[in-house]
């Protein structure tokens, strides 16, 4: 089978590599779309994220969606829950199973992710996509469950006023999910003109300066100081700050003044908790709109090239097609990848 392995700082080459076992409770997915996350750049530009670091050739891509070749849910079209949790630990006994200790996470740390043209992942983490999804709207559920989690920690209530910092594609979700959630304004700063653009479709107001927003919830979904600063001095005194953005460099400062005046509640977003079913639901009742965010397709022997654009900030979501995506409702694509 085909893989895009990354290598070193930039250093993307894409080989023949041996298909993968499958163990027992797992299924063979042959992957259909993967979509290209900040935390992947991070991996592409800087060799690691946080304090991860690339320690071997490592498959990035956690965002995905394919159909499963073998067993009983041969032909099913998926959404690829990224994380596998120990489900022993603490963290996980309470119902925190983005927090596990022993967490194992696609394209992270040495697990292989989706950019490559089939993957052996366990069955329980498999989502049936309906038909009204998309390939692509199913890679989107990831970013999309993020986007939940973080209005989850937001504590957002009907009639809020809600800032969103940085209009990548999570920042673009948050603004449909807050209002959708009854947001009575949803305000957004974002420095690239065709982000903005998408950002007054969805209905957010564009700003260029924070100052006097007095928002209720801010988001900050840049992974910047100066987002987290401009999400700061925007909150009202009180209001809750959720970080979702992840910095360069493994450090955010902001001025401590500004959030121990306004006695602020910080929140940080760690991935998601379990919102894979919600996630399906919103998109299927077309509550929420994915499928406008992916602005560009890919093979997987343009894998560098997609890294390159989304690096470079073209477009909202690129999305690296490994195999031939299945149409909704049709059995699996003719021409796909042999798994010979």
């Amino acid at each position: 089978m085909r893989v895009a392995r990354l290598h070193g700082v930039g250093d993307i080459r894409v080989s023949d590599e041996p298909m993968p076992a499958v163990g027992p409770d797992e299924s063979l997915v042959r992957v259909t779309a993967v979509g290209l996350c900040g935390s992947d750049l991070h991996w592409y530009t800087e060799g690691g994220i946080g304090d991860a670091r690339l320690a071997q050739p490592l498959v990035v891509g956690h965002e995905m969606a394919g159909v499963v070749e073998d067993g009983p849910r041969q032909g099913e079209r998926v959404a690829i829950d990224p994380a596998i949790p120990c489900e022993r630990c603490d963290p996980c006994g309470r119902g925190h199973r983005n927090l596990c200790l022993a967490i194992r996470f696609a394209g992270h740390g040495t697990l292989d992710g989706g950019l490559r043209e089939y993957l052996a992942w366990p069955s329980a983490r498999l989502h049936t996509l309906p038909d009204e999804l998309s390939d692509a709207d199913g890679a989107m559920l990831e970013p999309l469950g993020v986007a939940l989690h973080s209005l989850d920690l937001a504590h957002l209530r009907l009639g809020m006023t809600v800032g969103v910092f940085g209009c990548g594609p999570i920042g673009l979700l948050l603004v449909q999910l807050a209002q959708l959630m009854g947001a009575r304004a949803v305000y957004a700063t974002e420095p690239l003109p065709h982000r903005q653009r998408a950002a007054e479709a969805f209905g957010a107001s564009l700003v260029d300066n924070p100052d006097g927003l007095d928002v209720d919830v801010a988001f900050e979904v840049a992974g910047t100081d100066p987002a987290v600063e401009a999400a700061m001095v925007a909150a009202a005194p009180a209001a809750r700050v959720v970080l979702v953005g992840i910095p360069d460099g493994d450090t955010t400062t902001f001025p401590a003044s500004v959030a121990r005046r306004k006695g602020l509640t910080i929140a940080m977003v760690r991935r998601m908790k379990e919102t894979y079913p919600r996630a399906i639901d919103l998109v299927r009742r077309g509550l929420v709109d994915v499928s406008t965010v992916v602005s560009a397709r890919h093979p997987l022997d343009e894998t560098g090239d997609a890294f390159e654009a989304a690096v470079a900030r073209h477009g909202l979501k690129v999305v690296v097609e490994p195999t031939t995506p299945v149409a909704p409702g049709e059995g699996p694509a003719a021409g796909s990848a042999s798994p010979a």
